[in-house]
This record gives structure tokens, sequence and C-alpha cells, in this order.
């Protein structure tokens, strides 16, 4: 039996500036937490290897810069991807006001062969503040609007529902994978057999 092909996820994750995009990214890789980051210019990505049923898989994470938002600097970050996190401040209302924007922006930039069913996934991060400003149950209603995005409420600082929460988000991804190679016709049990070539008249050989 051949081995199955290797599996890279491109995993894209957005929101506004200060939301915890870098935050979240180096705890669930690094297990690391600082207050001492600086705003992501353009965009940075880390790599961890994760099973899924029985599987290996390597997730190439990419961290965007917030401010860089409906400029064409998307579109060469966003092409391929596997999944899309969006990520707002529970904290701040602002943040969960403009995740359709980040959603439709993406969906433009990746111009995903099925855009209707791209995977997302939503985390509204900073629950270890005590001065939250978003309910739990209006970010859920907006991801039921969106065909259920999946929704997670998570802490970088405390590493609250991170690992939980990329878990979920490394089975999309490869869903989404699986679903983009099988488009393709990846098969890598099946050799694609090359046209026979035509005969020209009048051709030198």
């Amino acid at each position: 039996m051949s081995a199955r092909r290797k599996v890279l996820l491109k995993v894209i994750i957005l929101g506004d500036s200060g939301v915890g995009k870098t935050s979240l990214m180096n705890q669930y890789v690094n297990k690391r937490f600082t207050t001492q980051y600086k705003a992501t210019i353009g965009a940075d990505f880390l790599t961890k290897e994760v099973m899924i049923d029985d599987r290996l898989v390597t997730m190439q994470i990419w961290d965007t810069a917030g401010q860089e938002r409906f400029q064409s600097l998307g579109v060469a970050f966003y092409r391929g991807a596997d999944c899309c996190v969006l990520v707002y401040d529970v904290t701040q209302p602002n943040t969960f006001k403009t995740l359709d924007s980040w959603r439709d922006e993406f969906l433009i930039q990746a111009s995903p062969r099925d855009p209707e069913n791209f995977p997302f996934v939503v985390l509204g991060n900073k629950v270890d503040l005590e001065n939250r400003a978003v309910p739990t149950r209006r970010a859920q209603g907006w991801c039921e609007t969106k065909n259920n995005i999946p929704y997670f409420e998570t802490s970088a600082k405390e590493a609250i529902n991170v690992e939980q929460a990329f878990q979920a988000i490394a089975r999309k991804a490869l869903e989404q994978d699986a679903k983009t190679s099988c488009d393709i016709g990846l098969e890598p049990n099946i050799p694609i057999q090359p046209e026979p070539a035509k005969d020209k008249s009048g051709c030198c050989t």
C-alpha cells in the first residue's frame, strides 16, 4: 500500500489589530504568552505538526496584520488557505462588528472554489478579562447565521480553550484539504495516463 500524501494545512488568522492573533498562535505553537508583541507587519507564520484521527499533518498558521484590511496584500497570503480563523476581543465590541468585513474580504481575496461552504472558525479572545462587552449568545447568533461557524471563547494569556480551538481548526482544515484534493483529482493511487501524441504531418523527428 502506497504512503498517503503528506498534508500541509494552511490556516489564516484574521481580525483587528490588538485582538490577540499573534498571542493565540504563539500560545498554541510554543505554549508561550508575552505582552511584548509588536504589531505584525505584513504577515508571519508558524508551523506545528498535529495528529488528526491518527494522521500526522502539518499546520502552517498565518498571522496577518490587522491594519492591512482592504489592501491588496491579502491576495498572496489568503490564496490556498484551508481554513480561516476570525478573532475578536470580547471586551471590544468594535472588533466583533468587523467580523463581517473580515469574512467578506477573505472570500473575495482567497476566491475559494465553494465560498458558501468554506470553513471558518470564530474565536472570542481575552475571556480572562473582567470587562466583557460582547455576550456569548450574540457571538453564537452571528455564527449561526453564517452557516453555523464553530465558535470558541479563548484566552491566549491563560491558555483557555486554545488547544481545543486549534484542534477544531485543524480538523476543519483537513476536511477542506481532502475536499479540494478530490475536486482537482489528486488520487495518489490512480496514475494519470497522458494522452497519446497525435501524428503531425511534415514534422521533423
